[in-house]
């Protein structure tokens, strides 16, 4: 009878796909490991891995096998989550990824208050881009993620829409746009808007939010004189050199008070990100994301829980 610790190495070994590293991170030596699994697939009368590749990879029979290992220990873990839950225990720790434009505006404003409501919890927040994310909650390295949705074609991922943030505009003073009592999702065909780099989600969004309300994007491509990891940098190189950006509603509300004039809202439709926390489908740790889910909407103005005040702009 297969045994959780023979479980637990051949899931290692598909995350990382090395013997050596899968034992590391099991905390065994490497000829432990190997034993275990090759008695695993004697008594299976299967070979799980095939070790001629490299790095190594799970045979067919292999992958339906690891992919049933993972779900047993899913629901070992949901085991002790519930003595936990019995004995009023609220402890353990939460493995958390979180993209870049949400870092800045979130961490500061939940944590704080987690930890003071939760103290036994040990969280381990990490930046990552949407696609290291979803990579590593499949391979189970972190429990949840928290990144803009919606997902496309993510079936072994499912989402928590959390809260939605309106998109704003943020113009230099000597721009035309700053003058306009209303500004429509057309004035932003121009050369003067500042993105940040590619690859990143919200650069994605203000480009769909362009071309769905018949907007010429093309001034948006790689051909732009600067684009920014961050939106504190785009603010002031706005403010140095003019032009206007997009910026979500967290970063807006932590704007200086003298910087709140530049901002400026769309008259035609309100364009929201969707704020998502994200799991994989076998995830053991639901108490916990549950209260994730919790404090990040305690620390957002209630009005920002309803999608109903506007319209989502997807990212892909």
């Amino acid at each position: 009878m297969a045994s959780i610790t023979q479980y637990q190495y051949i899931v290692a070994v598909d995350t990382y796909r090395h013997f050596a590293t899968a034992a590391d991170k099991c905390f065994v030596s490497q000829p432990t490991l190997s034993m275990q699994i090759k008695k695993l697939e004697q008594e299976l009368e299967v070979v799980i891995f095939d070790r001629t590749k490299q790095p190594v990879l799970p045979t067919d029979v292999g992958k339906k096998i690891i992919e049933q290992a993972r779900k047993i220990l899913s629901e070992d873990k949901k085991i002790k989550e519930l003595i936990n839950f019995h004995n009023n225990e609220i402890s353990g720790s939460l493995k958390i990824g979180i993209i870049p434009t949400l870092a800045n505006t979130v961490i500061p404003r939940f944590l704080g208050t987690f930890k003071r409501k939760y103290p036994q919890v040990c969280l381990e927040i990490e930046e990552l881009k949407t696609e290291q994310i979803l990579e590593r909650l499949n391979k189970d390295l972190i429990d949840v993620g928290i990144l803009v949705t919606p997902l496309p074609n993510e079936e072994a991922i499912t989402t928590i829409p959390v809260f939605y943030e309106d998109i704003k505009i943020y113009v230099n003073k000597t721009h035309d746009l700053f003058s306009k009592e209303q500004i429509k999702t057309t004035d932003l065909d121009t050369e003067d808007l500042w993105l940040l780099n590619t690859g990143n989600c919200f650069q994605s969004q203000v480009i769909n939010l362009c071309a769905h309300r018949g907007t010429d994007n093309s001034h948006t491509g790689c051909e732009y004189k600067y684009q920014s990891s961050s939106f504190e940098t785009l603010i002031k190189m706005i403010d140095r050199e003019g032009g206007f950006t997009l910026l979500p509603e967290l970063t807006v509300l932590d704007l200086e008070d003298s910087k709140l004039k530049h901002i400026k809202e769309f008259s035609d439709f309100t364009p929201l990100r969707e704020v998502s926390i994200a799991v994989s489908r076998n995830f053991s740790k639901e108490r916990l994301v549950s209260l994730l889910e919790e404090c990040l909407k305690s620390v957002v103005s209630p009005v920002m829980h309803y999608r109903e005040r506007g319209q989502i702009v997807e990212w892909k």
